[in-house]
């Protein structure tokens, strides 16, 4: 059809994007600036342009039009008319293809052409030019979608949050090098729905999959022109769309169906999202989307209106304070929510969502619309609680409701097993919950998200492997990703054939693993570190899309032996309520009874003084977990847990120790139930009576069960 034989009705300002009724499609488009507004329909290719249709109606600074005529799969962009005035902080241009915030899905990639910026490269006035190349034939397309889908009795899981284990994972790089993932589902949401990994996700035992970035995102320019790419997605084209290189012949509909299998076993599906900033970068980025739709209110701007503020160091901000820019933020995440039936949220930068002024607010409209919206009340939010703006660091000042990333857990926990001094009080709190940042305004241990390494760093088996970073594959001469890792290589910068180095190695991704899923609060693990998976001492892996980036699953004795003893960890922490309270430890009495809830003891078995814990040589921490503390823990049904009596001992020192073993109560013995000096993952009989003093290795940690005499 031409345009003139596309017929268009006024139609609805409302829903924004657009919108398949069964009998037609309704279009709109916020911009509160723009002077015109054309709909750009394209062929099944993406590759000619069929027809402008201009939309008829503004209302409320919506532009919209119903064309009755065009049906799923239409792909669509748009161009818009103003002001291109950069000094006023409009950036209008026609000649530019934009993508619909709104879109649902995608069609195409970015190809990097200067005509897809809205200036001319290379001009002496820079981005104050005016390019006038028509964009469309680099562009991706934005494409209408019928969004049914039969979910059956599917439903959010809504686990307590004490009960979550979160495994941070990549939709491709977990499926490329999978044996017994189909070729053709290989780094797509069909792969990840395959029943060789939902069955290992189930057998592994976390309750949670942490998705990195599945929104649409660019492949920045300069990494393509370096023969890499942005593998890790945290560059966002669109808050609704997926990302389509994780989508097969099923569309949209492999999204939705990975969430339903996540869901059939038991696993929440929480994804990781980039509202702080978009792909279109600073005042010299490309025109994509929002900044030809209408910069001056989709960007926080400086007091120069040509400029933008970059408080994460991309380049630009989104505007949250408009409330047209907040409500597509919350509309995104509803939607995520009640179409794609997620059941979570990780922010990506997340003090930059709540800026007011330049400066973090827990009263940001932000934070206030989620905390009343009757849908995102249900899902669970994590707060990445700092960016690299002035006063970003906001570590355990997020509003009640959230959970935190707690770094302060991964460097106290990295420095403890590196054998630094003084470790102990920092220690205790973080293996406690981490009260000191959290115990407030009725919050609970599970505001802090536990972790050692993320997708961000050293993997697990990097950290025992590697005391310096080893990018040089990223082509920035090793300058980037950071050098504050607290690793130790135990003795040699990486690969060893040493067997005492390689025991160490074992040894401590042990102690790790032991500490994190022993910890109160919420554990998050990442994808391979189960097995001790290798980066090569890359810690910022974010631009490899290739086997620096994706899992090996050719596991070898080691890798399979550190399997078996993560999963053995991951399911007793799920069996003991007292590795996952509800409360904070206090180490006070537990009502009703003479025991405490937790007690820190010496290696005499004394209780930790004053001055023991000032003692900065002292590099062992013993933890006396009472299964009385069930007590004052209560089930859904307001039943009173109780649970077994447990001794975790945490052994740093480049020496080994002798721990005198406490009462554990009457007609009760101690069991040994992981001891991280052993490289089997068997479990003796053996009991040993109180006051006992067992041997300890050195950098070992060890956890002992109470249990019967007889």
């Amino acid at each position: 059809m031409s345009e003139n034989e596309y017929r268009v009705w006024p139609g609805l300002p409302y829903p924004l994007g657009a919108t398949w009724d069964g009998s037609g499609t309704n279009f709109t488009l916020f911009s509160a600036h723009a002077e015109k507004v054309e709909l750009c329909l394209f062929d099944d290719d993406g590759k000619r342009e069929l027809a402008r249709v201009a939309l008829p109606e503004f209302t409320h600074e919506i532009w919209h039009g119903y064309l009755p005529d065009v049906r799923p799969g239409q792909l669509y962009g748009y161009r818009v008319h103003g002001p291109y005035d950069p000094a006023a902080g409009h950036r209008f241009n026609h000649h530019k293809l934009l993508l619909d915030p709104y879109a649902k899905a995608a069609h195409g990639t970015i190809e990097w052409d200067d005509a897809v910026y809205g200036y001319t490269i290379g001009h002496p006035e820079a981005d104050l030019s005016f390019d006038t190349r028509d964009s469309a034939p680099f562009m991706p397309k934005c494409m209408v979608i019928d969004p049914a889908f039969t979910w059956g009795r599917d439903r959010l899981t809504q686990r307590p949050w004490h009960e979550t284990i979160i495994y941070e994972m990549h939709v491709k790089g977990f499926t490329m090098r999978h044996p017994e993932v189909a070729e053709e589902l290989r780094g797509t949401f069909g792969g990840l729905s395959s029943a060789p990994v939902v069955e290992y996700l189930r057998d592994l035992g976390v309750t949670a999959v942490e998705l990195l970035p599945v929104h649409a995102f660019a492949n920045d320019r300069h990494l393509i022109e370096r023969g890499l790419n942005n593998y890790w997605g945290y560059n966002t084209l669109g808050f609704f769309t997926p990302h389509p290189a994780y989508l097969g012949k099923g569309g949209i509909g492999e999204v939705k169906t990975f969430v339903h299998v996540m869901h059939d076993a038991g696993i929440e599906v929480i994804l990781d999202v980039v509202y702080n900033h978009t792909a279109e970068g600073n005042h010299l980025g490309p025109t994509l989307s929002f900044r030809g739709i209408d910069n001056r209110s989709y960007y926080y701007l400086t007091e120069d209106p040509r400029y933008y503020n970059d408080f994460t160091g991309t380049g630009n901000a989104l505007e949250l304070r408009h409330p047209y820019v907040l409500r597509m933020v919350t509309d995104s995440l509803r939607y995520w929510v009640e179409e794609m039936r997620v059941d979570g949220f990780r922010f990506d930068l997340a003090s930059t969502l709540a800026r007011v002024e330049g400066s973090y607010d827990e009263h940001a409209s932000f934070l206030d619309v989620v905390a009343q919206d009757p849908a995102l009340t249900k899902a669970k939010m994590i707060a990445e609680p700092w960016d690299t703006g002035m006063g970003g660091y906001q570590v355990g000042n997020f509003p009640p409701g959230w959970a935190e990333w707690n770094d302060q857990y991964r460097d106290t926990v990295r420095k403890f097993w590196k054998g630094d001094a003084g470790q102990l009080p920092d220690l205790a709190s973080r293996l406690s919950g981490s009260a000191d940042i959290f115990d407030h305004r009725g919050r609970q241990p599970w505001a802090s998200i536990n972790f050692i390494t993320a997708h961000d760093g050293f993997t697990l088996r990097d950290l025992v492997s590697y005391d310096q970073k080893h990018n040089e594959a990223n082509g920035e001469d090793n300058r980037d990703g950071t050098d504050n890792n607290n690793s130790w290589n135990c003795g040699v910068e990486g690969p060893t054939d040493d067997p005492g180095i390689q025991a160490l190695r074992r040894r401590q991704m042990r102690n790790f693993l032991t500490t994190l899923l022993l910890s109160q609060g919420v554990p998050m693990l990442v994808a391979g570190d189960e097995f001790g998976r290798t980066q090569g001492g890359n810690n910022n892996a974010y631009c490899h899309d290739n086997e620096i980036g994706w899992i090996d699953w050719n596991l070898d004795e080691d890798g399979q032996s550190l399997l078996a003893f993560t999963r053995r960890l991951i399911h007793l922490r799920r069996d003991h309520i007292v590795f996952h309270r509800a409360r904070f430890f206090h180490s006070a009495l537990i009502p009703g009874t003479e025991v405490k809830d937790v007690t820190w003891l010496r290696a005499d078995g004394g209780e930790m003084a004053e001055g023991d814990w000032t003692n900065g040589g002292r590099k062992m921490l013993t933890i006396l977990l009472s299964g009385e503390a069930g007590l004052t823990h209560l089930t859904e049904r307001g039943e009173k847990e109780t649970d077994d009596t447990f001794l975790l001992i945490l052994n740093a020192s480049h020496e080994p120790a002798d721990q005198h073993l406490p009462a554990a109560g009457d007609g009760l013995h101690w069991q040994v139930l992981i001891d991280t000096a052993r490289d089997d993952d068997a479990v003796d009989d053996e009991l040993f009576a109180p006051g006992y003093e067992i041997g300890v290795d050195a950098r070992t940690a060890m956890l002992l069960v109470a249990r019967p005499a007889e």
